[in-house]
């Protein structure tokens, strides 16, 4: 069991199918999940959550320290994206030293052409592969140890598989129901594939991509073993 248990963060930059996986962990019913907080008070200003309002990440993230604290508690999962860089919760040892963190991950690719498809802004920020690896090397460097890397490419094919390692090395029970894989609707259709091969046909977009390469390709190299898949 890791000493850190009670707060796992997964990190992904936007378009990762971090909902699908967050989905998944939800239905195992025994987690307290919270959906990218941090990124919702970026964006507006605020976070409201059980009738408490905060208005900066120190803040927000002692209120859930508090709530991982609890007689009795759920260990609290929240999901958020590395499209917002927060650097007073970087500056904050706490946020290395009090709670586990782990990252979801996918061919950059296909990330900028779900932005491009989306109407989104397609900038080095808004893609968030730096910041996602930034936050990977100060929990790596705080921890002694490798963080737990998943990469969105095993999810479509080996959902269960995937759960299971993830709860194996967050330290998690394994669930009798591991939960069940639902994909949310992305930014883009069918066809991500097609798309993502016009990423680099664009000047802009091909070279945002070899920006982002580097940090997806360090990460992936960290990607859970799954176990071999049962033939029959």
């Amino acid at each position: 069991m890791h000493d850190r248990l009670q707060v796992i963060a997964l990190w992904s930059p936007p378009g990762c199918r971090a909902t699908a996986l967050e989905r998944m962990m939800t239905e195992r019913g025994d987690l307290t999940v919270l959906h990218e907080p941090f990124t919702k008070l970026a964006l507006t200003g605020r976070y409201s959550h059980e009738g408490r309002s905060y208005g900066t990440a120190t803040a927000l993230f002692e209120s859930v320290l508090e709530r991982a604290e609890r007689p009795g508690a759920h260990p609290v999962l929240f999901t958020d994206s590395t499209a917002f860089r927060h650097p007073d919760l970087l500056m904050d040892t706490r946020f290395t030293s009090r709670i586990q963190h782990t990252f979801l991950v996918r061919d950059p690719a296909e990330v900028i052409a779900a932005h491009r498809a989306g109407g989104r802004e397609t900038g080095s920020d808004a893609i968030g592969f730096g910041n996602c690896w930034e936050i990977f090397e100060l929990a790596r460097m705080a921890s002694g140890a490798i963080p737990v890397v998943v990469d969105a490419a095993d999810l479509p094919t080996r959902p269960a598989a995937v759960a299971a390692a993830y709860a194996t090395h967050t330290g998690l029970p394994s669930a009798a129901e591991p939960g069940r894989w639902t994909m949310e609707e992305e930014w883009l259709p069918a066809g991500t594939g097609s798309l993502a091969d016009t990423v680099h046909e664009d000047p802009h977009l091909a070279e945002l991509y070899a920006d982002q390469l580097p940090y997806y390709a360090w990460l992936s190299a960290h990607r859970l073993e799954l176990e071999p898949a049962v033939t029959r």
